[in-house]
């Protein structure tokens, strides 16, 4: 009776894990060549930390399928050491999307984040709470998960990101006016590239036009491609053609230059195989939005 009863509690154990899949799937690596001192197995516990916040919080109310989850990289460069407990470091982030009918997965965000600080001890948990503050590690990390979300919703559905973007307008705002000036990042006065700029770029009117040519390009154009390229890549030119439009009304926006250098190599390499009239339509968009790699674009023909 009681091996009956363990097996049926293992069995709702996985029930509930197939059930409640999480939507993330990191690889986490720490860097930190540029230290000297720190003992070693500090970070290496950290690396298992960060892997296990970012892989099994919930962080939706969708259920995913394990082969649904969102792949994605975190790579952290400590760069410096403030004993006994304080870290500063580069935070490379990235995600992708699968591409319908194929093995490629096109690339969705891809930031460095320089000025990640945090406090952290060996063994201490890090603990997300939806509605407050508990430390920037966190609420970082928090902050780039729900960005990843809503990129990868926005692709699947006009505007399907924005209860994810809302989300991570909240962790910016529910920063402490302290922390934020001890922690920099989460501020307008922190420079034009930063957590509080790529929020505010992503929700402005002004990019409205832009999230909506996010679904066209991917939904209506990248995932057509394996049945019928022609009409994949007529869309996806079409949805190119928005970012001039978006440029103007936004001038140096953040959001659009994230987007040219994650996609500039993919599009160089679909156009390629364009019509003529697609590769100039393309290539005038791109050297428009891009044009310190007007030279890169140029190579469609």
């Amino acid at each position: 009776m009681q091996l009956r009863k363990l097996f049926a509690i293992a069995i709702c154990l996985c029930m509930t894990t197939l059930l409640y899949s999480q939507e993330l799937n990191f690889t986490v690596k720490i860097n930190t060549q540029k230290l000297q001192v720190t003992d070693q197995k500090v970070f290496e516990t950290l690396e298992r930390t960060l892997l296990e916040f970012l892989n099994n919080q919930k962080w939706t109310n969708t259920v995913f399928e394990s082969e649904e989850r969102i792949n994605c990289n975190l790579i952290l460069t400590i760069q410096e050491e403030y004993p006994p407990s304080g870290f500063k470091g580069h935070l490379a982030i990235q995600s992708s999307r699968p591409v319908f009918g194929s093995d490629y997965e096109t690339p969705m965000f891809n930031y460095i984040d320089k000025e990640v600080t945090f406090e952290y001890e060996q063994f201490q948990p890090i603990v997300y709470s939806k509605n407050n503050y508990n430390d920037n590690l966190s609420s970082a990390l928090a902050f780039y998960a729900h960005i990843i979300l809503g990129m990868d919703y926005d692709s699947f559905s006009p505007f399907g990101g924005e209860e994810y973007f809302q989300r991570a307008q909240d962790i910016v705002n529910s920063v402490p006016p302290s922390a934020a000036s001890a922690n920099p990042g989460w501020r307008s006065v922190d420079g034009n590239r930063n957590r509080f700029w790529l929020i505010e770029n992503i929700l402005s009117p002004r990019v409205k036009s832009y999230r909506q040519a996010m679904y066209d390009y991917h939904r209506q154009g990248l995932d057509l491609m394996a049945s019928d390229s022609e009409t994949g890549r007529a869309n996806m030119a079409q949805a190119l053609d928005v970012m001039p439009v978006v440029n103007q009304s936004y001038p140096n926006s953040m959001i659009l230059a994230l987007f040219s250098s994650n996609k500039a190599q993919e599009i160089v390499e679909i156009f390629k195989r364009g019509t003529l009239p697609e590769q100039n339509q393309v290539m005038r968009a791109m050297v428009k939005i891009d044009p310190a790699n007007a030279s890169k674009y140029r190579g469609i023909k």
